[in-house]
């Protein structure tokens, strides 16, 4: 009976310590790859596919162009190659150095570690045997002798096949110049201008170096991830990994410790001592606590304060000084203004047999789907559906977050000096710009530059963007005259720029040119035979001319004639009198024609009303007639 019971211990013990390590067995891990191209020699040159190594620093949105070097010894690169005078350094204005290694003998993390000391500036792992790629990871730090280099690694790392190791030291032991081009442009996805990012965390802060650096990260992370967040830049999500207990284990003491909800949301024992200390249910409790705040102020529209609420609880609230309770963390979210009670009524009650919605989703999310696998090892961080590979390091993570946005969609923190370099700087990045108005076409994105006419207070410029950009549209005379001629004497201003919707320039009447480069006066008096009338003369003046007439005459403009100024008075006087005595007989005829209507109408008036009195000679002739014929009847 006691060797049954030593044995049902030993195996409790055995399955809350490798928990971690059970779902890595059985999870679908997929291996992220990006593209090494080979464009020499010849004979090689192709894109191949390689595996990006979990550890290090990817250059995230760019590429690493450098020349491939094979050791002459060390070429597993497990000893430090200062022991065999072999330096990879490059000299200045040389190619960065790619050295190519063999796999096995030591971790992957050594083999870089002694390739970045002697200088090389990148590695590749030839495959030992033909295989799928694999993820070259970082060894778990309690079994590794190497634990205090790992956060040093900077350089990026690939795992490449078998068959392309051996073809690339065949080529080198030939003579032949091995170039190639480490690109994870596309290691990525950045479909719009919104990046999607995941971080699978944990609360639990004894679990040695990995709890350390998720803890740094999470501090110097906060402040760039709030920007991003405030501005809508991105969609951020924390997740929380949990496991079940068996159900043969359900109703141990040990299953009771480490989960709760009747053995169905459980977590290793943070200092894997199942007698002291705090246990695996305070670590999901406080999983629980952070994933409802999370889920409060998201539904607030202040998703950000997550990332306060857990730098303020991993300083406040640490295991190492037994503050890891369920009363420090209600005193952060208090802190933060929130309603603890509706984050009670999130977290439900632990003791109840039946799921919780909140656990229950976190646990469905571990599951991969599509293009990212399950997710089964802490921290990990997950991008566009993509597991990231790298340093959890700040500029590290931003990097890689900035190479998930549509190109030209960055937001400014994205192209901030710490993380990348603004080609823009040196000689315009090689596009067009108007020194004059400070107008450039040169746009600095997280992957490099692009020459793109810009748009300018509001007016559009077009072009091919590298050797012209011209304004076009309304408004376009007000930047820098719309590209055109423009010119000012004597207080006097013409300009061939001409608001009508097009981009084209015509100099204005009376002057002659292409409108842009120059527009020169007309003489109008030769060339357009301007000032024509006898006697009239012609003056030219910048941009018109003037015409006059001899002997004191004067001009008129509208007639292009000369006339006298006695001449004009008199005939200016007659004019008015001519017309002032056509009024007045006007007036006179209209009076009598009045005066004859007038008297008309009163005669035809009277007429009928004496006619109701007085019969007039035809009627007293028509009554009489009627009589004589009634007497003949």
């Amino acid at each position: 009976m006691n060797r049954k019971l030593d044995f049902y211990s030993m195996s409790l013990s055995v399955f809350f310590t490798l928990l971690f390590l059970v779902g890595t067995c059985m999870g679908k891990f997929l291996v992220e790859k990006n593209s090494l191209k080979v464009t020499s020699p010849k004979s090689l040159k192709n894109d191949y596919e390689c595996a990006i190594g979990n550890f290090g620093i990817p250059q995230y949105g760019g590429s690493l162009v450098g020349i491939v070097v094979y050791p002459k010894s060390n070429t597993k690169a497990c000893k430090s190659f200062d022991d065999f005078d072999l330096s990879f350094k490059s000299k200045p204005g040389g190619f960065p150095t790619f050295l190519l290694i063999d796999r096995g003998d030591c971790y992957f993390t050594e083999k870089a570690w002694n390739a970045q000391k002697a200088g090389a500036s990148a590695i590749l792992v030839s495959d030992d045997k033909i295989e799928p790629l694999i993820t070259m990871d970082a060894p778990e730090e309690e079994r590794s002798t190497f634990a205090d280099y790992l956060e040093n690694i900077t350089i990026p790392s690939a795992l490449i096949r078998k068959t392309l190791g051996d073809d690339l030291k065949n080529a080198l032991s030939k003579g032949d110049m091995v170039n190639v081009n480490l690109d994870w442009k596309e290691s990525l996805p950045h479909p719009d201008d919104r990046v999607e990012y995941e971080f699978w965390t944990n609360t639990n802060d004894e679990c040695g170096a990995k709890c350390d650096t998720q803890i740094n990260f999470v501090k110097n992370f906060k402040g760039s991830a709030q920007i991003l967040e405030r501005k809508g830049f991105t969609q951020f999500t924390p997740h929380y990994i949990t496991w079940y207990c068996p159900d043969v284990f359900v109703t141990s003491k040990q299953c009771k410790s480490q989960c709760i909800n009747h053995g169905r949301y459980c977590a290793p024992d943070p200092d894997k001592d199942f007698d002291k200390g705090y246990e695996g249910k305070d670590v999901v409790l406080q999983n629980l606590r952070q994933a409802c705040f999370f889920k409060m102020v998201n539904e607030s529209g202040k998703p950000w304060l997550w990332w306060d609420y857990v730098t303020d609880f991993g300083i406040r609230c640490p295991m190492k000084e037994e503050k890891y309770t369920k009363e420090c963390a209600e005193g952060v979210i208090k802190s933060l203004g929130m309603d603890i009670d509706k984050i009670n009524k999130c977290m439900g009650d632990p003791n109840e047999d039946k799921e919780n919605p909140i656990l229950q989703a976190e646990q469905t999310a571990q599951i991969g789907n599509g293009s990212r696998g399950d997710v089964t090892i802490l921290p990990t961080l997950v991008i566009n559906d993509r597991q990231y590979r790298g340093k959890l390091e700040r500029s590290a993570v931003l990097k890689a977050i900035c190479s998930g946005f549509k190109e030209t969609t960055e937001p400014a923190v994205c192209l901030s000096s710490s993380i990348e370099t603004n080609e823009c700087l040196t000689n315009n990045g090689g596009c067009w710009e108007d020194k004059h108005s400070n107008i450039t076409a040169c746009k600095d994105t997280f992957r490099g530059r692009v020459c793109q006419c810009p748009v300018y207070k509001g007016v559009k410029f077009s072009g091919d963007g590298y050797t012209n950009c011209t304004a076009t549209g309304t408004g376009r005379c007000e930047i820098n005259n719309g590209g055109c001629w423009k010119e000012t004497r004597n207080d006097l201003t013409f300009s061939a720029c001409v608001e009508d919707g097009s981009k084209s320039c015509s100099c204005p009447w009376g002057f002659s040119g292409d409108g842009v480069n120059k527009c020169e006066d007309i003489d109008e008096c030769k060339e357009k035979n301007s000032c024509q009338c006898p006697g009239c003369l012609c003056k030219n003046t910048w941009g018109g001319h003037e015409c006059s007439c001899s002997g004191g005459r004067l001009y008129m403009t509208e007639h292009d004639i000369c006339i006298s100024k006695k001449t004009t008075a008199e005939v200016g006087w007659s004019f008015i009198w001519i017309i002032f005595l056509g009024l007045a007989i006007t007036a006179i005829g209209g009076y009598a024609v009045y005066k004859y209507r007038i008297r008309s109408y009163m005669n035809s008036e009277i007429r009928a009303i004496m006619a109701q009195y007085m019969p007039l000679d035809s009627q007293v002739d028509t009554r009489n007639n009627e009589e004589l014929g009634n007497m003949r009847s």
